[in-house]
């Protein structure tokens, strides 16, 4: 195994909670939002307000206050924005690189573990993450990264780079579809080794040309949610 992947394994014993919603064993349920996913091809979802109402009644079915999943799916729904794609479809940016937990507006998020603010940048593109927070960690000589998506501008309003929060610190908030890129309500939680110089923004979604990079560069986050 990578170094860097048996680290993060062992970096905590523990599940490490990134939302307010204290996981139960029963209030989160997995969700496929793959391109595999053939349901998914009769929601609108360049409609913010028709992709909310397929996650909320998935919520409600499966009696569940989130859903999460996706590092390494395959999804159709970058289609919609131009922000992803390519006239080369080999460039096509369509597979996503972190971990999304769907739940409601103004959820409250945590950091996953101690750090300090790397970055923050409202990206504005239609499909892009809206408001981010990027936390940089240094753990027993690892230094590594965290990504916070499709935040509330409040979350990023009066915050400062090196700001230092603890592991549980109340981060930001969840932002609206008006905010947060068009979509329903979640945050994109994504752990990076090498930022390679960006700030306030890292790529979510990659090729399937550049995949092998990125998936060293942005290993499973469930490696620290253990969900």
């Amino acid at each position: 195994m990578d170094s860097f992947l048996e680290f993060l394994q062992q970096s905590t014993e523990k599940p490490i909670d990134v939302l307010s919603i204290i996981n139960t064993g029963t209030n989160y349920v997995a969700i496929n939002l793959s391109e595999a996913n053939s349901y998914l091809s009769t929601v609108d979802v360049s409609s913010s307000e028709k992709f909310s109402q397929y996650i909320e009644s998935y919520l409600k079915t499966n009696n569940a206050n989130v859903a999460y999943g996706g590092y390494l799916e395959k999804r159709n729904i970058y289609k919609r924005s131009f922000h992803f794609n390519q006239l080369d479809i080999k460039k096509e940016r369509n597979i996503h690189l972190g971990l999304d937990l769907w739940c409601s507006i103004g959820t409250k998020v945590l950091a996953a573990l101690d750090g300090e603010v790397h970055s923050f940048k409202n990206n504005k593109n239609y499909g892009d993450y809206g408001p981010t927070i990027i936390l940089k960690h240094q753990i027993r000589g690892e230094v590594f990264y965290t990504l916070y998506g499709h935040l509330s501008l409040e979350s990023i309003s009066a915050l400062q780079i090196g700001k230092t929060f603890e592991q549980g610190d109340f981060l930001g908030t969840l932002g609206d579809a008006k905010i947060n890129g068009d979509y329903p309500p979640h945050l994109h939680f994504q752990i990076i080794k090498d930022m390679q110089g960006f700030m306030g923004d890292y790529p979510g979604v990659c090729s399937q040309t550049d995949l092998e990079f990125y998936k060293a560069n942005c290993p499973n986050p469930n490696l620290l949610l253990k969900l």
